[in-house]
């Protein structure tokens, strides 16, 4: 069954007498769309936003629900938000069935007390209702098929939504409906702008915003992705895994060098915090009690995949400290790095995909005063490459033969095969770098040697000088892909701009 051709209409009329509001003006439709994530075999968030404070509402229903005791048929919860978030609000359904289609409707009125006898709805009153569809993961012991999709780098270097076509990428993502999407990092660029005219001479939408320094203008540059229709079609109906990497809050930052001096910033004012709480409000993250920050987590999916996501930013060290085998950096933290080895070996998944936000051997940043923001030292020692080295001397230790790492951040896609130990030639990694979604187009060759790396592709102009107008620099714009088998073949590719594979690769399972 193609889950993305089912209607809501159905669902919608038949609850509007159950699920509803009490008066049919007092009815408000998000202002924002809708996202579903942190989909589970149990579990699903929703994400949505409105105008004003008041009352979220989010009704979900099992498509295929017969058994009473098998799941919940329907189920409705609400939520209050405030202007404090943005006005943005989330919800947490538990106890979901595996692998089964869930739709869902969302929207927002001011939390009269009366909303449940749905008195004054009528059939026109659907258009003040959003609403999506997803399914769940399957169970962890179940074979089956997995695709999902990922990139990052969206609305970078004035490279914004194009006047007539938005973000085109996200036709082709919705066009091969993948199991899920992961947003690797990079989808915002808080610390740019976006003006009427782009970097590559097309009219754009304006956003109307400077670099964010402030709350409110961090959420307006969430605002301004989120109305892009093909990326708000993706999000309520594709599970989706959010991640950050440096320009959620500013270039190459971390939480000993997130400052700066020139206007509109304040001088001293750490970016960090705001922009961790602006990626919170508008990603569907539900913040636990115990740990609201802590935003690294892994996700199963069905017997062949378990997603390891890192968060690159909120612990490393600083980017300009040397990095050296007595006195190694690191960007994880102990208790992140920790957490890794703990569910990587844990994990009974055929494949260990690991979500790292930036590269593993391509250099970023900039040498000499700034260092290093990845893990390559390259040609210097400001990288984070001692505490790489002994993350993949645990995954050869303990035989994780079956890995990938998936990773952008540098606006070009690579592929690339590690073999890092000589005394164990049969221990190998593969790395699939992807981007940009939509953002300036900056190739570049270079790559760190030491984990005895071999370039497989590259797909970028021979410089970014190369690339002066719209059509050449959507030419270089693409996403990952990945699909698994029933038998735990493994599929990667590297997608352009209208979803035609440029680079593929099957692994077989060892």
């Amino acid at each position: 069954m193609d889950i993305k051709k089912i209607s809501l209409a159905g669902l919608a009329l038949a609850s509007l007498a159950t699920y509803g509001t009490s008066r049919a003006d007092a009815a408000e439709a998000p202002t924002h769309g809708v996202a579903v994530g942190e989909v589970t075999a149990n579990s699903a968030i929703i994400w949505s936003r409105a105008n004003r404070e008041g009352k979220m509402h989010v009704l979900i229903k099992d498509w295929h629900f017969k058994d009473q005791h098998a799941g919940p048929a329907v189920a409705h919860k609400t939520f209050t938000v405030k202007a404090a978030d943005d006005f943005t609000g989330k919800l947490s359904f538990s106890g979901l069935r595996p692998d089964t289609v869930y739709e869902y409707r969302v929207w927002f009125n001011d939390g009269d007390e009366r909303e449940e006898s749905g008195e004054g709805l009528k059939k026109e009153d659907l258009s003040k209702f959003t609403e999506g569809m997803f399914r769940t993961a399957p169970a962890p012991h179940e074979a089956k098929r997995v695709s999902f999709a990922f990139g990052g780098d969206l609305a970078g270097q004035n490279t914004c939504r194009d006047e007539k076509e938005g973000f085109p990428i996200f036709a082709a993502i919705n066009t091969m409906r993948p199991d899920f999407f992961i947003g690797l990092g990079d989808m915002i660029y808080a610390d740019g702008v976006c003006d009427a005219i782009g970097r590559y001479g097309n009219k754009q939408i304006p956003g109307g915003f400077t670099q964010a320094f402030d709350l409110p203008s961090f959420w307006a540059h969430w605002k301004y992705n989120r109305e892009d229709s093909g990326y708000r079609a993706l999000l309520a109906k594709t599970p989706y895994y959010a991640i950050w990497d440096d320009h959620e809050a500013v270039n190459d930052f971390g939480p000993l060098h997130d400052t700066r001096t020139a206007a509109p910033y304040t001088p001293g004012e750490h970016l960090l915090p705001l922009g961790l709480k602006a990626f919170l409000d508008y990603n569907p993250i539900m913040e636990k009690a115990d740990n609201p920050k802590r935003i690294y987590r892994n996700i199963r999916w069905g017997q062949h995949v378990e997603l390891f996501i890192l968060d690159t930013r909120q612990y490393r060290d600083a980017n300009f400290s040397a990095d050296s085998k007595t006195q190694p950096k690191t960007m994880l933290g102990r208790e992140q790095l920790e957490w890794l080895k703990e569910k990587m070996k844990a994990s009974s998944a055929t494949w260990k995909i690991v979500v790292s936000s930036v590269p593993m051997s391509i250099p970023t940043g900039s040498a000499s005063t700034a260092g290093r923001d990845g893990w390559a030292n390259f040609q210097e020692a400001g990288g984070f490459e001692h505490e790489l080295t002994d993350i993949l001397k645990f995954m050869k230790d303990n035989k994780m033969h079956n890995n990938l790492w998936i990773t952008t951040d540098v606006h070009f896609a690579a592929a690339f095969r590690y073999t890092p130990f000589q005394d164990d030639p049969s221990f190998q990694v593969h790395e699939l770098v992807s981007g940009p979604l939509n953002a300036g187009v900056f190739p570049n060759r270079n790559f760190d040697t030491t984990l005895g790396t071999e370039s497989l592709f590259f797909f970028g102009a021979n410089a970014a000088s190369d690339v002066s107008t719209w059509k050449q620099a959507k030419s270089w714009m693409n996403f990952g892909a990945v699909e698994v088998s029933e038998d735990g073949a493994l599929t990667l590719s590297v997608r352009d701009i209208v979803g035609n594979a440029v680079y593929e690769n099957t692994l077989l399972p060892k």
